[in-house]
């Protein structure tokens, strides 16, 4: 099957009409999008873009072969305009299959938001999945483990629609996952890149003609990754948006609880309502053992209280027990746990505190807790394939 994004952008487009904001004004040349709209073969259009006919010849494709026009979503505002010669719209009931005569079959999937998914398998047996925009498919317990060869997805707005496909098998490896529905969420670019090849996704401007089944160059989700950032610096919400397209992921909190804090429980709440509800939690520093085992993704949050915790246990806070072995025992368990890290199987995400640019600690404790971070870190980060820095919320690819 071939498909021509005639757009891929949200429903009002992108840049939204009068919208003033960061995002829409960055959207041009490449980076502008028409409303989403795919056609399948020449024969078979989902959803339509404002222009559709004007956007299929400026991509070298005509619409005088489309037999059937199919809508995934309600279309709030002014009528959708249908180009002349077009069958009328319409949407298929959810769990119905329509043939077309050209040997396409298409078949809709039920939504958990508005809308309307369609299966679409070709005459040569290629299996496209379509989404809504702000849609995932409900019901997954059903679905087949046969992996689609190509999904179209609102990747930025319902990752967990790709986590959800993930943990049925309906999107395996090869499965090539295009972002469409683009709004203003993400800044066009380089940003909404990084941002999709984490989750494994790519985007592609309107116009372009995708061959379904055909091998693409998408950057692999990196196994190790470490996130760097200063307090409040976004870096946590950057972890956990890494693997929101991913299932099952395990939360390592190594803070634990604290009795009688209720400004640390409030943080702790905080965190956990982020969090997918498929993710699990677990409240340990013990992370050598974790690494070595096979498994789900971990999240690591932090690595600035696994320290404290080792520091702890070192007795690194007295200068006499440092110095009469609490140094060399917890460079022994840094050194354990990079090595692990080497070895693990696992995609690991881990977040850490960037300190050692600001004040300098009024106290010896103080400052050797920041050399010592600043000494994991470096460790830790020369093992990760990719290494980030967030600063007021934007992140900074240092490796990767």
């Amino acid at each position: 099957m071939e498909i021509t994004l005639l757009g891929t952008g949200a429903p009002s487009g992108l840049p939204r009409p009068g919208c003033p904001c960061a995002a829409c004004a960055r959207a041009l040349g490449p980076d502008a999008r028409a409303a989403t709209a795919a056609l399948v073969d020449g024969a078979l259009l989902l959803d339509l873009t404002p222009g559709a006919a004007f956007a299929a010849a400026r991509a070298g494709r005509s619409l005088g072969g489309v037999a059937q026009v199919l809508m995934s979503h309600p279309h709030d505002g002014p009528a959708v305009e249908v180009p002349a010669g077009l069958p009328q719209p319409g949407r298929v009931p959810d769990g119905r299959e329509l043939a077309l005569l050209t040997g396409h079959r298409v078949r809709a999937l039920a939504m958990d938001a508005g809308g309307t998914g369609y299966a679409v398998t070709g005459p040569d047996g290629q299996r496209l999945l379509y989404l809504p925009p702000g849609g995932a498919p409900a019901g997954l317990e059903e679905a087949t483990a046969e992996s689609y060869d190509m999904v179209l997805a609102d990747v930025v707005g319902r990752p967990d629609a790709l986590a959800r496909l993930r943990a049925v098998g309906s999107v395996g490896p090869a499965t090539d996952v295009i972002a469409v529905h683009l709004d203003h969420d993400v800044p066009p670019g380089p940003e909404l890149r990084r941002r999709l090849a984490a989750a494994g996704a790519r985007a592609v401007p309107d116009g372009t003609t995708l061959t379904v089944g055909a091998y693409e160059e998408v950057p692999d989700v990196p196994r190790r990754t470490l996130v760097l950032g200063g307090a409040r610096s976004g870096k946590s919400v950057e972890a956990e948006r890494r693997l929101e397209a991913f299932p099952d992921v395990l939360y390592v909190a190594t803070g634990g609880t604290r009795g009688g804090d209720t400004e640390w429980a409030a943080r702790v709440a905080v965190h956990r309502e982020r969090r997918p509800g498929s993710w699990r939690t677990t409240e340990t520093t013990d992370l050598v053992p974790l690494l070595a085992q096979d498994g789900p993704p971990l999240l690591i949050d932090c690595l600035s209280l696994w320290l404290t915790d080792a520091m702890d246990a070192v007795g690194a806070w007295d200068d006499a027990e440092w110095a009469g072995g609490g140094e060399k025992a917890l460079r022994e368990r840094v050194r354990e746990l990079a090595q692990a890290l080497r070895c693990t199987t696992r995609t690991v995400v881990a977040v850490s505190n960037e300190v050692g640019s600001g004040i300098v600690p009024a106290t010896a404790s103080g400052r050797r807790y920041r050399d010592e971070l600043g000494r994991l870190n470096a460790v830790f980060a020369d093992e990760c394939e990719q290494v980030l820095l967030i600063v007021a919320g934007q992140a900074l690819v240092l490796r990767g």
